[in-house]
Formats: structure tokens, sequence, C-alpha cells
């Protein structure tokens, strides 16, 4: 368990790990050198089932032999509409092992969006996770004339299916046995072949803003990046003069093959794909699979992983569970907690503050540990932590000291689906809540002097847009420079805060220019709030509309009989009116009277990721819910 007054467990590590120049060279270095040591793990029917890395690389290579016998040449695409499982990784090493191009969708996307990335990445082969996701692909392979396969995972309930463009996993395997035994040098030929420059992966854009974009991104970009121009101060070299960017992230949130991780997040996703998968890969550190979205909280006590990263909706979520658990104990222990964060708070201020934490302190703790601390991270699931990092999106800097003072130390990473994930992040050794950090030692980072937009520029930027090159120009200067949209600042010791979006900064009637997300985080921040949008541009004050918790309101509303028949009733409801009004005066407090939010809207359905509100990665389409809940903006500027 960690301390916050000792961190020295927590070091860069800008040694090579693992050789390697791109993404299969890396992997099968990594099975040769770690071969009966476990890498995976999964829960299936209630039991957890380990994969070491030479079980992973007998199922890569048949999979790999299986598409090879379809005709899966190098430079083509295969796509994985799959939630995370193993053999969401399976599919994309043996995808990369052929030379190819892998590019995952969200099991969440409609038809119409499957079709959509299907016929702009030009797949010729898709992998689908089961019979829900199969019907999807079977509803557009008819506009799809580059379609050659579709592979199932999983063939329960299809094993009648006779049609011979869908193939079960294991039959495809069974296939790739057999071509393999025919042709027994062709995947070595293939991975040799595959070249530092080639394009490697497609990562989509969530489209908040219009269509989704292909994010095109080569093993170079994945693996090391060139330092032969723009160069960063300190970045690590290997003896060809290349700095690395998987690796790098070793300088960032070092990791070893004796840590857990926890696999949850979407593998379409930068953020696990990057920081994730292929981190793993190159460090030999445990992937755990969930079972599903839904057994997450259940799954992460099991696992207890000791490096967890997650967005900022899953440790709001966290933190939301154990004030809801707080506020139904007794007296007593809420006054053990109360002291117990108090004095985690203490200490977190002096570690924050670069003071020493004397004895006394750390006696208190040691009691505040075993009266409550303990309890709340094993309720969590992060007893084991030896830190946790969030990114992805903004957090709320309270939310981050709250970590802290449980003794678990939080990192903030920061970076987009363009810069390859991860361009700044803050180092364990001196921490900023609020901050994302200093640079990455694998990029430069800047802020632009008219505009304060934060560039990148380095070789974990992308190649640029599939099929948009226009789009590229528009963000990728001639410099080099990755335009990234975020508006920031950078203090006196390099660390960077990003202030809004540019496109989201509000400027009221008034002229008062307005950030956003810090309303809005500080909203979230409440156990009884999702996600929030506010707006004020160009209108006489500020409004917001809330997308409410539904677990812990519908608690809140039946520990006081208030009566509700749905979801929409429980949000018309005159006393969760009042209680999300208390939260937003607790927020209207920290600022000025002209920031101040003055009227609300509870979205009053209940939304999933299916639903056109929400990107994949359950954040507001801040337009598109502008756009559509029109009238009840207009309602409260009446």
């Amino acid at each position: 368990m960690s301390n916050l007054w000792d961190l020295s467990h927590i070091q860069p590590n800008p040694n090579v790990v693992m050789p390697g120049d791109t993404i299969p060279a890396m992997f099968w270095n990594a099975v040769e050198k770690r071969g009966p040591n476990v890498w995976m793990r999964q829960k299936k029917l209630g039991i957890w089932r380990s994969w070491t890395w030479d079980q992973t690389a007998t199922a890569v290579r048949e999979i790999a032999g299986g598409l090879m016998s379809l005709g899966f040449a190098p430079g083509q695409t295969a796509s994985i509409l799959s939630n995370t499982v193993i053999e969401w990784v399976l599919a994309d090493l043996a995808i990369l092992s052929c030379a190819g191009v892998a590019n995952g969708i969200y099991p969440t996307d409609a038809a119409s969006q499957v079709h959509y990335l299907c016929e702009d990445s030009s797949t010729t082969v898709l992998f689908v996770e089961d019979d829900e996701q199969l019907d999807k692909a079977l509803e557009i392979r008819a506009q799809l004339p580059r379609f050659q396969k579709i592979v199932v995972f999983d063939m329960e309930g299809l094993r009648d299916l006779d049609d011979p463009g869908v193939i079960g996993l294991d039959a495809l395997r069974k296939q790739g046995r057999d071509y393999l035994t025919a042709n027994p040098q062709e995947l070595t030929q293939r991975v040799k072949a595959c070249k530092p420059e080639d394009l490697a992966i497609l990562v989509y854009t969530s489209g908040t803003t219009g269509k989704p974009k292909g994010a095109m991104h080569s093993h170079k970009g994945l693996v090391y990046t060139s330092g032969t121009t723009g160069k960063p101060k300190g970045a690590m070299h290997n003896h060809k003069g290349l700095v690395f960017t998987a690796r790098g992230y070793n300088t960032l949130v070092a990791q070893t093959d004796a840590d857990e991780r926890m696999c949850f997040l979407p593998l379409c996703h930068i953020a696990e794909r990057l920081g994730g998968e292929y981190h793993a890969l190159y460090t030999g550190a445990k992937l755990n699979f969930v079972e599903n979205p839904e057994t997450v909280p259940e799954n992460v006590r099991e696992i207890s992983p000791t490096v967890f990263t997650a967005v900022p909706r899953v440790w709001e979520k966290f933190y939301s569970g154990v004030m809801i658990a707080l506020k139904e104990s007794g007296p007593v222990q809420q006054a053990a907690y109360a002291w117990s964060i108090g004095v985690g708070h203490q200490i977190a201020d002096k570690v924050l503050a670069g003071q020493p934490v004397d004895g006394l302190l750390k006696f208190k703790f040691t009691l505040a540990r075993w009266l409550a601390l303990n309890n709340a991270r094993k309720l969590i699931g992060i007893h084991r932590a030896r830190f946790c990092v969030t990114g992805a999106a903004p957090i709320s800097p309270d939310l981050v000291r709250w970590y802290l003072a449980l003794g678990v130390p939080m990192l903030e990473v920061w970076g987009m689906t363009e810069s390859c994930g991860a361009s700044t992040g803050v180092p364990a050794n001196r921490m900023k809540p609020g901050s994302i950090g200093p640079a990455a030692s694998y990029n430069e980072v800047k802020l632009d002097p008219a505009t304060g937009e934060i560039l990148v520029r380095g070789g974990n930027v992308f190649m640029g847009y599939l099929n948009q090159s226009e789009k590229t120009a528009e963000t990728i200067d001639p410099d080099g420079w990755l335009h990234t949209g975020d508006v920031g600042l950078m203090d006196e010791d390099g660390y960077f805060r990003i202030t809004d979006r540019m496109k989201d900064i509000i400027i009221t009637a008034g002229g008062k220019n307005v950030t956003p997300s810090e309303l809005e985080n500080d909203l979230k921040f409440s156990p009884y709030i999702t996600d929030a949008v506010v707006i004020g541009d160009k209108l006489p004050y500020l409004t917001v509309i809330i997308m409410i918790d539904q677990d812990n309101v519908e608690k809140y509303a039946q520990d006081r009989d208030v009566p509700f028949s749905n979801y929409a009733s429980l949000t018309r409801s005159p006393q969760v009116q009042e209680l999300i009004q208390s939260e937003i005066d607790r927020v209207n407090k920290k600022f000025a009277r002209v920031e101040q939010i003055k009227k609300f809207f509870l979205l009053d359905t209940q939304l999933s990721a299916e639903d056109e509100e929400l990107t994949p990665t359950m954040k507001l389409k801040r337009k598109l819910v502008q756009t559509k809940y029109a009238p009840q903006i207009d309602a409260m500027y009446r």
C-alpha cells in the first residue's frame, strides 16, 4: 500500500524492457522471453481463466494463419466489433502480425455506423463478438463489396448457422493451423516485412462534432518516434537515435511484470489500446478482463489492481458509491470516517506543498487507515493500488485530492487520439491537482501565443485522418504542430492546465468569458450528477443541462419516500429538483456572480451509449444536446 510521503516505488523507467520496432516484433520477442508466464486473465461463468504468453502466441499464430488463408494481404484492414475481451487482443495482434491494419469499432455502434466505419476503412474481414454484433454485420454486408469474411468470437446460439460468409473463431484457427502447416514460414516473413513506417491501426474519433474521423497511427508512432528533428529535451534514445513512445509511457507511469491491471475500457479507444494492451505487452504487466461493463465494480474488488487507469466518470462513480455507503452507516462510523479523511487531507496537503510529514501525523494516518480509509479503499477495490491514472476527460481537482487523502497517488495524464494518447503527465514526486503535468519526454508541448491553444509535436503525432487530407491539414500545421483544440495555461514549473476546449468557451451577452468545464467538473463531483452541459454563449446568464446519476438519485428518493414511477417522473419530482438545486448552490459559491448558474434542466430520458446524445465514452455531445434540447434551453431564458 502506498504512502504519499514515500513514493520512491513510482519511478520512471527509461530503460528498454522489450525490444522491437513494430508491435508484432515486440509481441513475438515478448513471447520468446516470457513464454510460460501468465499475461491475461478473463472471468467467464464465474471462473477466472489464465492465458500464458505461449498460449496467447498459439492463438495469435493460428488466427493469423486463418486470415492469410482467406487471402488477407499486407496493408489490408480488418475491423473488430466487440466488447473488451481477450479475443479482441488476439485478433488485434494477429492482424498486425499479418502486416495488416487493425481497426476497432465500438460495440454500441448502430448498424449504420458500423457500415460507415467499415466502408471508410476499406475493411475486408470483420471480427464480431457474438450473435448480437453479427446481426449488424449481416444487415450491412451487401453494401460492402470488399467484405471477404465475418469471424465470430462466440458461436453460442449460432451452431446451426450455415453461411459461407461467416466463420467461427475456432474454425478460423483450425483453418489457420492447416494453412501454416503448408506455409510454415509465411507468418515469420510477414512479421519481418512489417516496417515501422507502415500504418498499424485506425482509431476513429468519437465524433462529438460530426462523423468520426479515422486517425492513422504507424508502428513507429505506437512503438517509437523519430528524434531527428524537434527533439524534446531529455528524450530517451536507443542506439539508432530513436525515441520510444510506448516505451516512453514507462517514463510517465512505469509498471513492471509484477503489476496487475484491469482491462475494461473500450479497446477501440486509444486509452485502453495503448495505455492498456500495448503498454502491458511491453512491460509484461498482467491484463485482467472484466466479465462485462456492468460487473466493473464487482470485478475491480476481485482483481484489486496494482496499477489502475480509468476515465473521470469511473472515479466519480467510485466516489459516489463510498459517499452513499457512508450516508447509510451509523454515527460512529461517520465520525470515524470524518476524522480519518481529515487526517488524510492533512497528509495530502503537506505532500502537495513539498513539506515533510512528521512522525505524529504518520501515526495518525496509520490509525486512520485502520478506522476507515482501508475500508473505503477495499470498497472501491484499490487497496493494493500503487497508483491510479486518470485521463481522457477533465477531472475535478477536489476529486483528485480525495483519492490522495485515501493514500492513493492519483496521476493525471492528458492527450488525445491524434497524439497517440498521453502527451503530458503529472509525476508522482510532484503532484498538482488540476494540472495535467509537464510535457512527456517523447514530445514537445507549447501554447499558441495568440490563442492559448495547446500544441503538440513529436513522432507520436498521428499520420493524419484517413481519406480526409483537408481535415489533416487543418489539424497539423506545416511545422508539424498538432493543434489540439484545448486551451490552457502553463505555470513556472512547466506544468500545463486545461482551461477548456476552444470551441466551448462561453462569452455571455455581457461580454464575460466563462470556461464551462470548471463549472461542469465541480457539478460532476456530486454523487447525484453524472454529467452536465453549461449553456450561456451570447446569453444574459448561465444555465445548465444535467444528467442525474440514476442509482444514487433513486436511492435518495426511496429513502425519503418520494413517489416516482419511472426515470422521467423521478427527474420531475420536486424533491429531486431541490436536491439538484442544492448541488448547484454548492458549486455557485465558488464562482463570481456573473459565472453562477441561474437555472437548470434535468434530462428526463435515461441515456446509454446507444443514444445519439452520448459518445461511446459516455460524454454528452455538447453541440447535439444544445440543438436537440433547444426548446428546453429557450424556456430557461424566458
